[in-house]
């Protein structure tokens, strides 16, 4: 009896659910009638842009070669061979932690995307969910 193999994504992308945009577009709607109650305070609409740009723009892109993570006005490349480990901060946030004892901050990763990380890695991250192998 032959077992099937597990298909695995060529690419995970971990981002900001589009629907947010939904938030930042009612948040313009509701500030309209603040917006027109001077002459500066349309300048008002720069949070919900603002708000817009961070949802389309942050994400991370993990594939066989490794990390790509974009923030709101960068984008950088990551080997998984340039990744010594993953580190959690205290609000769930992942980053990793490089070979020369620099972080860079995985947006939108979460401790619950460890599994996944560690799946599409091919090996080269530990599954923390995973429990230790027996001997």
């Amino acid at each position: 009896m032959t077992t099937p193999r597990q298909q695995l994504p060529g690419r995970l992308v971990f981002r900001t659910p589009a629907t947010a945009v939904l938030g930042a577009l009612l948040l313009a709607v509701t500030a309209t009638p603040f917006a027109f109650a001077a002459p500066w305070l349309f300048l008002v609409y720069l949070v919900p842009i603002g708000a817009i740009v961070l949802v389309l723009r942050l994400r991370t892109t993990a594939d066989a070669d490794g990390l790509v993570a974009r923030t709101a006005l960068s984008r950088r490349k990551l080997a998984w061979s340039d990744i010594r480990a993953l580190r959690v901060s205290e609000r769930s946030w992942v980053r990793a932690v490089l070979d020369d004892g620099s972080e860079q901050t995985l947006p939108t990763v979460r401790t619950r995307h460890l599994p996944a990380l560690a799946l599409i890695s091919g090996g080269r991250l530990d599954d923390p969910t995973e429990p230790p192998p027996r001997d």
